[in-house]
């Protein structure tokens, strides 16, 4: 542990030999095509499907009406805010559709031509409704989008902790902003697929493609087919990127491995690009009107926010998340004794919102952090002192953040030096020599330098079980509840059983994503692998060892005190006799099970430095560098990190400055090709600076770590919008929304001059 060990898993990639749900091919799968609604809004006054079930090669079609006693909607998983549970989302549609790609049929045929051309024939009779697009309207109830439920308005509610209202009154100082942070989301390399196949004979299910939270979708999976969980194996082959909206579980979770019973016969389906950017979660779509109250010197005295966000046609299965973290989060790393959030999350007639890369995290950084500046500017102190000096210092840590979620307890954060990361990251960007510029023209071009502070939960419970089984001599098998989307958890994992039994690396083969590895087990999301599957590693070790020990003990008649295992091996205490009393290879087969539980979550910290050029003339924006610090308490693979950070953080400024999804005012998606839809290449922004600090390890778990996975994203809108503001100093242009793109800086910097 702490040595860069190159990724294992890596050989299978770059050889060609990593295999994805597309390269599982077998002539006897059906497959399947997903028809979708072409309407946001309507009643389905027809669906018929006759023409397309005598298409040739057609197998089956699949409507609402032959799920029968199947039918229900798909369940939360986490974020269960008040008022969710009336706008669960169904496999598909039934009297009404509420947004374009809604699942209306599945068509099942020999090949995916012929499954596409009968799609083609499913003919739908749309009565078209009002489409309710903006957040705004959704909250006037003027259009209905879920009669029953009589409102748009999915959740309402406040928090706060000590008297927001009295610090306003008293403060020398008050500003008031409205900030907008843009629809998107991740964009896998692979799009979601699945292959699904039922033994009659068995009565067994197994489906391929899951990722993520496998055995929370198995149980969804066995309560909708009304199957026993113990008859399902989700199975996970390698998966081409996550970002938190693969995984979860979708309408076709539910239809391909129904298909694939009703049929008995193997069932796949491979979502196309058009489909993925209709179907597959979008988020981040969040407004914030934003108050600050400070002393004259810049001492921040409370904060109040109220949110606004827009959680599409239907409440996913993580969706709550978005908008409750980003209210937690508004504080961030400051000293804001005082502070007051109103959450408003509405329903409107687009894709669905789950969780992506740093979750509210990143939307309540750009609000708060933005806030921060225009107060800065506002009582002429540079905005990097404005932060050292509101910053939580070591000795108030842990700090009580209070209870500021509905559905979790009081939270604090755990400890950390955040003006360290602080001036660690302003001395690697040399902040003060090239702030100086803010403004001027630079060849051409205006530069600005922008900060963005952050504290970031991750290492989420409630636990994990890993599973460790010796089959013999150099050969250690680790099964973990974790999953995985290529962050390395073969490698990091292995690392940490090397050094938990002293054997070498090479010995041990990792296997995640299976239902079947372990009896239970919670999945990969909030920065938890590591955290939580590292420290379960760490306990099945323990307890393979006390196995060993006990194994040796009654073979050689001794008490289990006077022995002790080293390096896999087993010797007596007193050293008497130079060789081992029992041998880890000789032992086998030889298992055991730990399982590691905790409610604390781990707080990573740091800051990210955006140094900028904006063409006066056009708007683009070159970023010139960005430097990311973060604490992440115990790098176990510190080559992992640096490219978890690097990686997020390209994510990052790609949101910040070029993704968007638009819609129209009939809730048509535009932007919903990659034609339309920007993604940045290798050399859109070729100078980032990764620094990882480990001055403050966690104390909840073993390993003295914190996640390390979204520290890189949480800031870069912050630090980006910053820096593009700055540039734009003296131009009248106020950063009040993203994305930073050429086109709305060109229309902000052309509204300022009117």
């Amino acid at each position: 542990m702490g040595a860069a060990v190159r990724r294992s898993e890596d050989r299978r990639f770059v050889t060609g030999r990593g295999r994805y749900v597309a390269d599982v091919v077998d002539p006897a799968h059906g497959h399947a095509v997903v028809v979708r609604s072409a309407a946001a809004h309507a009643r389905l006054a027809r669906l018929d499907t006759a023409a397309a079930r005598r298409a040739p090669g057609v197998l089956a079609v699949l409507t609402v009406a032959d799920l029968g006693e199947l039918g229900s909607p798909i369940p939360i998983r986490i974020g269960p805010l008040p008022g969710f549970d009336r706008y669960l989302q169904w496999p598909l549609a039934r009297d009404r559709v509420r947004y374009v790609g809604e699942p209306l049929a599945l068509v099942v045929a020999e090949d995916r031509h012929a499954a596409e051309d009968a799609a083609e024939r499913v003919s739908v009779d749309y009565e078209p409704l009002e489409a309710v697009v903006d957040p705004h309207d959704a909250a006037a109830d003027r259009v209905l989008i879920h009669e029953a439920s009589g409102t748009n308005i999915a959740t309402r509610y406040r928090v706060s902790r000590g008297d927001p209202d009295a610090a306003f009154a008293s403060a020398a100082y008050t500003r008031r902003e409205t900030f907008r942070c843009q629809r998107h989301s991740g964009v896998p390399l692979e799009t979601r697929g699945l292959v699904a196949t039922w033994d009659a004979t068995l009565e067994k299910l197994t489906v391929l493609g899951a990722t993520k939270v496998t055995f929370f979708n198995r149980r969804a999976l066995a309560r909708m087919l009304r199957l026993d969980e113990a008859s399902i194996e989700l199975i996970e082959v390698d998966v081409g990127g996550s970002f938190g909206v693969r995984g979860e579980f979708y309408p076709e979770d539910l239809l391909i491995p129904l298909a694939a019973i009703k049929l008995g016969r193997p069932v796949k389906w491979i979502e196309d690009r058009r489909e993925s950017f209709l179907a597959t979660n979008h988020s981040r779509q969040i407004e914030c009107e934003l108050e600050i109250a400070a002393r004259a010197d810049g001492t921040v005295l409370g904060l109040r926010g109220r949110l606004l966000a827009d959680m599409g046609a239907y409440v996913r299965t993580n969706g709550g998340v978005v908008p409750a973290k980003a209210a937690q989060f508004l504080p961030g790393p400051y000293r804001i004794p005082h502070f007051a959030c109103e959450v408003q999350a509405v329903i409107t007639n687009k894709t669905p919102v789950g969780t992506y890369r740093g979750p509210g995290r990143f939307e309540a950084n750009f609000f708060r952090e933005r806030l921060l500046d225009l107060m800065a500017s506002d009582l002429g102190l540079d905005p990097a002192d404005v932060r050292l000096r509101n910053l939580i210092t070591p000795a108030e840590l842990p700090w009580t953040i209070g209870t500021l979620v509905p559905y979790e307890a009081s939270g604090a954060y755990d400890g950390g030096d955040y003006a360290a990361a602080l001036r660690r990251a302003l001395e690697a960007s040399d902040y003060a020599r090239l702030a100086k510029d803010n403004g001027r023209l630079v060849d051409g071009k205006r530069r600005g330098i922008g900060i963005g502070c952050f504290v970031e939960s991750s290492g989420a419970g409630p636990a994990e079980t890993a599973r460790i089984v010796v089959r013999g001599p150099g050969r250690v098998e680790l099964y973990s509840g974790c999953a995985s989307s290529g962050q390395g958890h073969e490698t990091v994992l292995a690392q940490i059983l090397a050094d938990e039994l002293a054997i070498p690396f090479e010995w041990i083969t990792v296997l995640h994503g299976s239902t079947s590895f372990v009896a239970e087990g919670w999945g990969t999301y909030h920065s938890r692998a590591v955290v939580v599957g590292g420290s379960a590693v760490a306990a099945a070790a323990a307890a393979l060892k006390s196995q060993l020990v006990a194994l040796a003990a009654k073979r050689a008649g001794l008490d289990e005190a006077a022995l002790e295992c080293r390096g896999g091996d087993v010797y007596r205490r007193d050293g008497v006799g130079e060789r081992p009393v029992l041998t880890l290879a000789t032992s086998a087969p030889v298992e055991a099970v730990g399982k590691f539980t905790t409610t604390a979550l781990t707080y990573t910290y740091g800051a990210h430095v955006a140094h900028v050029a904006v063409d006066p003339e056009t708007g683009a924006t070159d970023v010139l560098r960005f430097v990311t610090v973060e604490d992440v308490g115990r790098a176990i693979n510190p080559a992992l990190v640096h490219g978890q950070a690097l990686g997020s953080a390209v994510q990052g400024l790609s949101g910040a400055f070029l993704e968007e999804l638009v819609y129209d005012d009939t809730g048509q998606l535009l932007t919903g090709t990659l034609a339309d839809y920007a993604l940045p290449t290798a050399a859109d922004f070729p100078s980032i600076e990764s620094i990882t600090l480990e001055d403050a390890p966690s104390t909840s778990n073993p390993l003295g770590a914190k996640g390390a996975g979204e520290g890189g994203i949480v800031a870069t809108g912050a630090a980006a919008a910053n820096a593009v503001a700055a540039a734009l100093a003296g131009t009248g242009v106020v950063v009040r929304e993203l994305p930073l793109s050429a086109r709305n800086l060109a229309r902000w910097m052309a509204d300022a001059q009117r």
